[in-house]
């Protein structure tokens, strides 16, 4: 086995799947052991994730094209593991099973989502997403990297909110913080490097970008992403259904409000004290 950032991945020999065309438009896949010699199989493919998990990546490139599988992988495997599984943690082009040891050793774990992978196709109701729209006051005040965004980009500061509310995003991932939405993609002219330093304190609901992806920050944290707004809708709440507001394949739409609507909807008015800059800026 070789070690790529911290995860064992079992050699493609053993575990890899070959992908095709059923001449349907169905995407098919199957296990196939390759001899030495042969084309390497890529994807999908396990990587061990520790004693208790197993990560299963489907693709290399993000795109929304990838949903459907994603989401049938996501409710295939809760079928499959049953009581036996833990958790499941959809990414952009992953999705990270964790299962109860005690239920399933490596080997079985392995097999089980073999076979779920074998027998895979997209979700056809992944397109039938919640849509939600998250209201934001554009302001320097409370995103400090919107003027210099709009610098950058060559494009005026009110071009900046009106392109990035112009468009619905999908919710690729929830990670990083309870109720972290990785949300894309962007207009390519809104594209920018993270910041070079990160913030120590980004307060909730500060709306941000960062390359091809946007996100609002749900509680205080630590973030290096460029603040453009601030929303005053709460995010994440223990104590909703489903916790986080917004979820993995929901499509959201970013709509600009006032400083007078933010503060009636509860907004934090609190202007970002920390600067920083961009990587190459």
């Amino acid at each position: 086995m070789t070690s790529i950032a911290g995860i064992s991945r079992v050699a493609l020999g053993e575990v890899g799947i070959r992908s095709c065309d059923d001449g349907s438009g169905h995407r098919q896949y199957r296990l196939a052991r390759h001899a030495d010699g042969d084309d390497p199989v890529t994807l999908p493919r396990l990587e061990n994730a520790g004693i208790d998990a197993w990560l299963v990546r489907l693709f290399e490139t993000i795109d929304e094209t990838n949903m459907p599988w994603l989401t049938a992988l996501c409710r295939e495997c809760e079928a499959a593991f049953g009581s036996a599984l833990i958790d499941l943690v959809p990414s952009y082009t992953t999705v990270l099973i964790h299962y109860d040891p005690l239920q399933y050793d490596a080997s079985e774990a392995k097999d089980c989502l073999l076979n779920v992978l074998n027998r895979l196709v997209p979700d056809e109701q992944a397109a039938e997403t919640s849509f939600k729209e998250v209201p934001v006051w554009y302001d320097e005040s409370v995103g400090p990297e919107l003027t210099r965004l709009a610098s950058v980009s060559g494009l005026e500061r009110d071009d900046v909110i009106a392109i990035h509310q112009a468009r619905d995003y999908r919710v690729f991932a929830l990670g990083f913080a309870p109720g972290y939405a990785f949300m894309g993609r962007l207009d390519e002219r809104l594209v920018v490097p993270r910041l070079t330093t990160p913030r120590q304190r980004v307060p909730a609901g500060s709306v941000a970008v960062a390359e091809r992806q946007t996100a609002a920050y749900p509680s205080l944290s630590p973030g290096g992403w460029n603040l453009i707004g601030r929303t005053p809708v709460t995010l994440f709440d223990r104590h909703r259904d489903g916790f986080s507001l917004l979820q993995v394949g929901d499509r959201v739409r970013f709509v600009a409000i006032d400083r007078d609507t933010f503060v009636e909807l509860g907004g934090d008015v609190r202007p970002v004290t920390e600067t920083r800059t961009a990587e190459g800026a």
